[in-house]
């Protein structure tokens, strides 16, 4: 594929730990080409899906050749979720402007989950499907902090990184309505699990701690669950 713009992977770099290794473009690569076993996933897209798909691919095999892993093809898996490599955790995201994968070593950080969406509000109706009172009285008092912050998409964008790790350790649905996010005007985020989590290194989860950015009219959040020392 073609160089990935590297603002776009600094932004990553303020979400995510060295461990995890970025790859991020603004444009779809006009170069880039689906691999095989990737093929059927947009088998019936339209040209515009196709291609952010494509250039998501692309970025997720320039990430795992720079990780030092094989570059090969990331199919669809359940759930849509990417089928990695053996060894190899990561997430993959697109929305309009943005397309970006990481990934990282799977005995170093356990699971990723990595969510871009325009800093932009939320549809009507979608906050009350996506969130509780709880969590919207306390979008209310970031509001009151920090007006020009859409703190209603970073929930959104937020819930999709917790999902986006969940799944991998799980193999099981996370509906919005089973973790509590708690956004922080730090740029962090907690989630917290209103439902059994998945036991990791010996250890149930509970929450899931990340971070969040807003930057060139995105709002990025992402999750990276770290290996715990034995």
């Amino acid at each position: 594929m073609g160089a990935v713009v590297t603002t776009d992977v600094a932004a990553l770099g303020a979400v995510l730990p060295a461990a995890v290794v970025t790859a991020a473009r603004t444009d779809d690569d006009p170069a880039a080409a689906l691999a095989p076993e990737e093929e059927a996933a947009v088998a019936r897209a339209v040209d515009t899906r196709r291609a952010e798909f494509t250039t998501a691919r692309a970025c997720a095999r320039d990430a795992l050749a720079r990780l030092g892993a094989p570059a090969i093809g990331i199919p669809v898996g359940e759930r849509r979720a990417p089928v990695w490599p053996d060894g190899v955790v990561g997430a993959i995201t697109h929305c309009a402007g943005f397309r970006a994968a990481a990934v990282a070593w799977s005995d170093t950080v356990r699971t990723v989950g990595l969510d871009a969406e325009p800093h932009a509000a939320l549809p009507d109706g979608v906050l009350e499907a996506v969130s509780d009172a709880g969590e919207r009285s306390l979008l209310s008092s970031l509001s009151r902090g920090a007006p020009d912050i859409r703190w209603d998409k970073i929930l959104f964008s937020a819930k999709e990184s917790v999902y986006k790790a969940w799944f991998p350790l799980t193999a099981r649905w996370l509906g919005f309505e089973d973790a509590d996010l708690r956004p922080a005007a730090d740029g962090t985020f907690r989630a917290s699990l209103r439902v059994p989590g998945p036991v990791v290194d010996g250890v149930e989860v509970t929450a899931f701690d990340g971070r969040w950015i807003v930057r060139d009219g995105l709002v990025i959040t992402a999750i990276a669950l770290p290996a715990r020392a034995s």
